[in-house]
């Protein structure tokens, strides 16, 4: 079984270097040393616009950094790849330049998640007089209302002869599940040739994904595809996987309309792509590689997910405990503790005891030393639509490990957690 050298892993994050534990990666990881470095030698030496003679050097970094993220998504060509500000940001881009390609009458079917994957789906089906349908998750325990997960079986009757996009999530931001995308995919895809379907393309988000398992988007055969980058442990911006075939077939330019950009990602990337930020990229890949000693990135990512359950495990069997359920603690999403979810994991206080989740948020700031947070993460819908209701605004506690924190970090969030839900 592959395994973390979690001293070198920890020696790669300066910022780990204060002590303070980071119990909220779901919303932004630390970022590597190397990842910094490359954007200080970016702006420390001539940082020259890309695509003239003198700025050979510079757009060569560029390069780096789409040959970097390809390797991430494993993607056929480096044409297929393109960057943005944000993830919100490139599925809105990807919504405007499929616009001339979707009829009135057309179906999307969304899920319940964050808006980056929805809102941009839900305003191109506004426009162009679409329909949207939600794949919602039901419930799977009877003593926890807010036990959820996503079933393919109740996908798969939302696809009919007019479904023309599926945007779904690989992993939720609030639930913490992983759904099997190319099982998933595989499914849809059928359905959609069962049903008459002229053409099914699959737009998947990996935000809360891609730092806990390994990308490919081949083998998923999905046609979008996006994850943010520096919750990847780099910058601050975000990466986007469009299929060539999609490029070709189903994009119109939103770049400038004299140029001529074919199939590139200019595409649905209009301006450039945040030069340094890209280049800061080219550094994950070697570092995840660095990891175990077979310098591939499967290997890295089956050290992270053993990892990853041994840091996922004290924090369950706390807020699962018999005490603990008494007191009126529910878990949002799945309690089981195996490698079908990451440890991200939310919950919330109810019952004649309630609490805030603000207020649980509030006692470890003012105690200090670990992060954690609190609200709807922008999965608005999700939380809006848990019964019995909970307030949208206040929404749940969410505590979100990565690959560099430790069991002894889990241990002490899990005793300041029963400091302030047994005070």
């Amino acid at each position: 079984m592959a395994t973390l050298d979690i001293n070198q892993v920890r020696a790669c994050f300066p910022s780990l270097r204060s002590g303070h534990i980071y119990a909220d990666n779901a919303r932004g990881s630390q970022t590597a040393q190397s990842v910094i470095d490359r954007i200080v030698d970016y702006l420390s030496n001539p940082n020259i616009q890309s695509g003239t003679d003198y700025s050979v050097a510079n757009s060569q970094r560029v390069v780096e950094g789409s040959i970097a993220v390809a390797e991430l998504f494993n993607a056929a060509s480096l044409d297929e790849v393109g960057f943005g500000s944000s993830s919100t940001m490139i599925f809105e881009n990807i919504a405007r330049a499929l616009e001339n390609d979707i009829q009135p009458g057309d179906e999307f079917i969304i899920s319940y998640e964050h808006e980056a994957n929805n809102g941009p789906w839900k305003r191109l089906a506004a426009r162009r007089n679409a329909v949207v349908k939600y794949w919602q998750p039901t419930p799977v325990s009877a003593e926890n209302p807010y036990s959820l997960t996503y079933k393919v079986e109740e996908l798969l009757p939302l696809v009919s002869s007019r479904t023309r996009l599926a945007a779904i999530n690989a992993c939720s931001n609030i639930l913490g599940s992983l759904i099997p995308v190319k099982e998933t995919v595989k499914a849809l895809r059928q359905r959609a040739n069962e049903q008459g379907a002229k053409r099914l393309e699959v737009a998947l988000d990996c935000v809360a994904y891609a730092s806990h398992r390994k990308l490919d988007v081949q083998e998923w055969d999905v046609d979008y595809c996006v994850f943010s980058v520096y919750k990847v442990f780099g910058a601050h911006n975000a990466a986007a996987y469009v299929r060539l075939a999609a490029l070709e077939r189903s994009l119109t330019s939103i770049a400038h309309d004299f140029l001529k950009v074919d199939d590139k990602p200019y595409k649905f990337q209009p301006g450039g792509p945040g030069h340094e930020l890209v280049y800061g990229a080219a550094a994950i890949v070697p570092y995840l590689k660095s990891l175990t000693p077979e310098d591939d990135l499967a290997a890295s990512f089956n050290a992270i997910a053993n990892h990853e359950r041994e840091l996922l495990a004290p924090l369950l069997l706390f807020l699962t405990d018999a005490k603990q359920v008494d007191r009126g603690v529910r878990i949002v999403g799945t309690s089981e503790i195996n490698l079908s979810r990451v440890p991200t994991v939310s919950f919330v206080v109810v019952g004649q005891n309630a609490i805030k989740s603000k207020d649980i948020v509030g006692a470890f700031e003012k105690k200090g030393g670990i992060s954690i947070q609190c609200g709807n993460f922008y999965s608005y819908h999700l939380i809006d639509n848990l019964r019995p209701k909970l307030d949208v605004n206040d929404g749940v506690v969410r505590i979100s490990f990565v690959h560099y924190n430790t069991v002894e970090e889990v241990e002490k969030v899990v005793d300041a957690l029963r400091e302030v839900l047994e005070r």
